[in-house]
């Protein structure tokens, strides 16, 4: 199921944004909708969409600002930048935080769909690219091999998994595997593996009675004190106080 956030500030856009992607998407899907920087940020950590259409200029946190902050824990998602600027910095960071599409306002209603089609495949794929940019022969085999890490470790992140181990998956040294990663993906190593981790431990706190060692130790944790810091530093709440207000929420 597609979790997709909307954030946009301009109430009417922000709506026909919303009422066509609903439209577009015939598959089950939750659409979250919101105007400020702050407010984007906040439901990105509570729901985990996996595709963001962000605006440039909104309220409190500017999108590039809620862009790298949501990079942080949500590397994967697939992100649309809607903008009225044409300044050419501005779509470079875009670039730079992995960005699925940059469309200029006023942006036609025909070229929303199109996007919003091109989005839905994209999530169909089993590894989304890495990248868009052009690269060259040794910069196309350097991907090959983080593909097949970022597949190795989608696999394999509920047990014990260290970096040396996926790096000798891959036939690479740990120290330069651990600079391409981040480079490549735009976290570390650790942060990609303890998000996906932490994704997984929201699922069990929502639909599982389990205790939060054992949720720790589902997820790959061998510690779950480490666990419990991990989960507090990226979802600002214990897993205890997560799972009664998510029961709350859906109760």
């Amino acid at each position: 199921m597609n979790r997709i956030l909307i954030v946009e500030d301009e109430e009417l856009e922000r709506n026909f944004l919303q009422s066509l992607i609903e439209t577009k998407i015939t598959e089950d899907c939750l659409v979250w909708s919101c105007a400020t920087g702050t407010q984007a940020v906040e439901l990105a950590q509570k729901h985990r969409p996996n595709i963001l259409f962000l605006d440039i200029l909104i309220p409190e946190k500017d999108g590039l600002t809620v862009l790298k902050e949501v990079r942080a824990f949500l590397p994967e998602a697939t992100v649309v930048i809607l903008s009225a600027f044409s300044d050419f910095s501005y779509a470079q960071q875009a670039i730079d935080y992995k960005v699925f599409k940059y469309l200029l306002k006023p942006v036609k209603p025909r070229e929303i769909e199109e996007v919003v089609q091109q989005v839905v495949d994209q999530q169909k794929k089993v590894v989304e690219d890495v990248t868009e940019t052009p690269v060259d022969e040794k910069c196309e085999e350097t991907l090959g091999f983080v593909r097949e890490a970022v597949r190795f470790i989608q696999k394999n992140y509920r047990e014990k998994l260290t970096l040396e181990m996926v790096s000798a998956h891959v036939y690479m040294n740990p120290q330069y595997f651990s600079r391409v990663f981040k480079k490549r993906i735009g976290v570390s190593y650790t942060d990609y593996v303890n998000n996906l981790r932490i994704q997984h431990a929201c699922k069990l706190l929502e639909t599982s009675d389990f205790p939060s060692y054992r949720i720790s130790n589902e997820c790959g944790f061998n510690d779950p004190s480490y666990f419990n810091r991990v989960f507090f530093k990226q979802m600002k709440t214990t897993p205890n106080k997560y799972r009664k207000l998510s029961h709350q929420q859906y109760s």
